[in-house]
């Protein structure tokens, strides 16, 4: 990323997305890099301070900003991405009784792109521009904090946000007319992964997933899970609700283009230094592309009524797992060092990995999996590339379970492994607990 913006002239700062990864390994890292952080709660704010981030390289861009949370951006000096006028009328309270000044971005939406009118639940709608600018005449002390300005998209088009900085330009130039001291346009997360190698692979599963769904050939999905589509007299109708596994652009060459469109024949890389704009973003999948393995034992495996193999497993779905209806990534088998009999299922034999949780729907891939060399108890299942999102974002504890542990490899120590510190403060609070 920085290359790429470093060879177009245009400032940057990218911000990690502390929501893709609970781990303080990787806020360690950020800092180290000279990243800032995208925090999207108080305590991965205070989590951020406590590892020695600067509030200067903190954005807060929760979706639902109590007072409490709003207070301590204010009293350390975080950018608060603000949503709306009852957000910004708090922090002018709040800034009443403070002797620092709040840094503020407005978070912009409702961005017109080829002729439709782009929906979010975030931001300010662009058609309120006019009525924030009054607001702001009559507020002195918050034009004066406006900082920035601020989108978040659905998606992953780099068409919509040439769209959104095409239009919030003329914004910028408005503001700073108006004595707001605009430094940067923040576009949000949304930068492109592709996890795999083959578009032909994914193109084939789909493919044959129309035909199971349609009964042309038998089920590659858990009692034909449609994964978001729906049939309708032997048509399948709909998109899957799935991340796009296979994808390009991927985000290099995506954020090149993005910088390369040209609006009012000027290409927006060329409007941004001649504005003297530090172009940010919020990254979380792209920067932890290629990090992360869940890892979860076999504890068993039977075979179920339709000859399909079950494979039970010591962790729960919503340990990988994000909105997408299936993780298309296959998994990795690590043998257990067999020294007795044990159960396994045999070789070639089709089966699901199943979680932990009492209910039919709790699978971990809903994809049916062949192992070539069978796989049987105390195996290890290895999912790769979950560390974007996959973990975390919708981990539970149901059943009164423990969370998974957070390992780190680091090569520069004897043991080459060792607990997150997330894991090591849960483990403080609770040897401190009455």
């Amino acid at each position: 990323m920085i290359r790429i913006t470093q060879e177009r002239g245009v400032q940057f700062r990218p911000f990690f997305a502390r929501k893709a990864n609970k781990c303080l390994a990787f806020v360690d890292a950020a800092i180290d890099a000279h990243l800032g952080l995208d925090c999207a709660s108080e305590e991965e704010l205070l989590q951020s301070l406590d590892r020695g981030a600067k509030p200067s390289n903190i954005i807060c861009t929760a979706a639902v900003k109590n007072r409490g949370l709003l207070e301590r951006c204010v009293s350390v000096g975080a950018t608060i991405a603000v949503d709306n006028f009852q957000e910004l009328s708090a922090i002018e309270n709040i800034q009443r009784g403070e002797s620092s000044t709040a840094r503020l971005a407005l978070r912009m939406s409702g961005f017109l792109h080829g002729g439709n009118k782009l929906r979010s639940r975030f931001g300010f709608d662009m058609d309120q521009i006019p009525e924030l600018l009054r607001r702001l005449d009559d507020h002195p002390e918050s034009l004066r904090s406006i900082t920035g300005l601020h989108f978040h998209l659905d998606g992953y088009s780099g068409s919509q946000r040439v769209s959104a900085i095409q239009q919030l330009i003329p914004f910028v130039d408005s503001l700073r007319e108006a004595g707001a001291p605009i430094s940067f346009i923040d576009i949000g997360g949304g930068l492109p992964v592709c996890y795999l190698n083959n578009e032909a692979d994914w193109s084939r599963f789909w493919r044959e997933h129309q035909r199971a769904l349609t009964e042309q050939r038998g089920e590659i999905t858990y009692r034909n899970d449609p994964l978001g589509r729906t049939v309708d007299a032997n048509r399948v109708l709909g998109e899957p609700k799935a991340y796009p596994f296979f994808q390009q652009p991927a985000w290099d060459a995506w954020l090149a283009a993005v910088l390369d469109a040209e609006i009012d024949g000027e290409p927006i890389a060329q409007a941004l230094a001649t504005r003297q704009l530090e172009l940010r973003c919020e990254p979380g999948r792209s920067l932890l592309d290629n990090a992360g393995l869940t890892i979860a034992r076999v504890e068993g495996v039977k075979a179920l009524n339709d000859g399909a193999g079950a494979i039970l497993l010591s962790m729960n779905g919503t340990q990988c797992r994000t909105s997408s209806a299936d993780f298309f990534v296959d998994p990795l088998l690590v043998r257990a060092r067999a020294t007795e009999a044990r159960v396994a299922l045999p070789a070639n034999q089709s089966g699901y990995l199943f979680g932990a949780y009492c209910t039919e729907s709790d699978l971990i891939v809903k994809r049916k999996l062949v192992f070539p060399e069978g796989i049987g108890v105390g195996d290890l299942v290895v999912l790769p590339n979950t560390a974007g999102y996959f973990m975390h974002f919708l981990e539970s504890r149901s059943h009164q379970f423990p969370l998974a542990k957070n390992a780190v490899y680091d090569r520069s120590t004897p043991s080459l492994l060792s607990l997150d510190g997330i894991d090591e403060n849960d483990r403080a609070k609770r040897k401190t607990a009455p």
